[in-house]
């Protein structure tokens, strides 16, 4: 708890440090790969846009920062993950814009392919519910577990049915992930935590979401009141715009994909 105070108090005060020096300036929380590599793009390509990008550290929620007051904006989540944001912190949000899907894969350190991983296999998956669920339904796709064929909503590992490998299943912290890769024999990875560890999904990962139908678009998040402000509206239509598609074809390859080319 202290710790996160801490982490929530230290974020308060960059961005109260970024807004002495930019009153009228939007203020958008984001993680730094490759949510603020696109935004320093937009930047580029729209100087006339009074845009400031805050990287938030792991471990704060910038949902929390954005019912304060002490962002404009975020851009780090998609729509099942801010969903649940919602009834936590009872505040209903506006998404913006969807801009960008971030397939979640599945690595390994240890194994070339998903017939060496042994019996009674350690897994890495996220622990919160959104992403747990997902990973449990990649490891459905790749033949690894069954899960319940009536199952309704998001699953969790009490819903796995069938386990043939009897893989140990260890929920931890999406962030610490990567770290622990060298110490288990599968973990399943958010695309921009898999970036910024150095990994490439494209070539990295055994096995990937389908970007197609994917309902798990990054989005641009802000409150309902600044819902139809013109900065978020120009900032929206950048993010949406055919120069930044482009630009996110061309620089993570695969890794990271534009809304409008997982519908093609």
């Amino acid at each position: 708890m202290l710790k996160n105070v801490l982490r929530l108090t230290a974020a308060a005060a960059l961005i109260a440090s970024v807004s002495a020096h930019a009153a009228d300036a939007l203020r958008v929380a984001a993680d730094p790969v490759p949510h603020a590599e696109i935004l320093a793009y937009v930047q580029k390509i729209d100087p006339d846009l009074n845009l400031k990008v805050i990287e938030i550290p792991n471990g704060v929620n910038s949902n929390e920062l954005l019912a304060h007051g002490d962002i404009d904006a975020n851009y780090f989540q998609h729509r099942p993950y801010l969903a649940t944001q919602e009834k936590a912190l009872g505040v209903k949000f506006a998404v913006a814009a969807e801009v960008h899907i971030e397939p979640l894969g599945i690595y390994s350190s240890k194994h070339k392919s998903f017939a060496d991983v042994p019996q009674n296999a350690k897994v890495a998956i996220p622990n919160n519910e959104t992403n747990l669920s997902r990973g449990l339904y990649l490891l459905q796709d790749q033949g690894l577990i069954t899960l319940k064929p009536d199952l309704k909503g998001l699953a969790t590992p009490l819903d796995i049915v069938g386990n043939p490998k009897h893989l140990k299943i260890l929920e931890i912290e999406s962030p610490q992930i990567p770290r622990a890769l060298p110490d288990v024999d599968l973990a399943i990875i958010n695309g921009n935590y898999a970036l910024e560890a150095g990994l490439d999904p494209a070539k990295d990962a055994l096995g990937l979401e389908k970007a197609k139908g994917n309902p798990y678009a990054n989005i641009l998040v802000t409150t309902q009141k600044l819902a139809t402000d013109p900065r978020i509206l120009q900032l929206a239509k950048d993010l949406q715009s055919r120069q930044v598609a482009d630009f996110i074809i061309q620089k993570y390859h695969g890794s990271v994909l534009p809304v409008s080319a997982a519908k093609e």
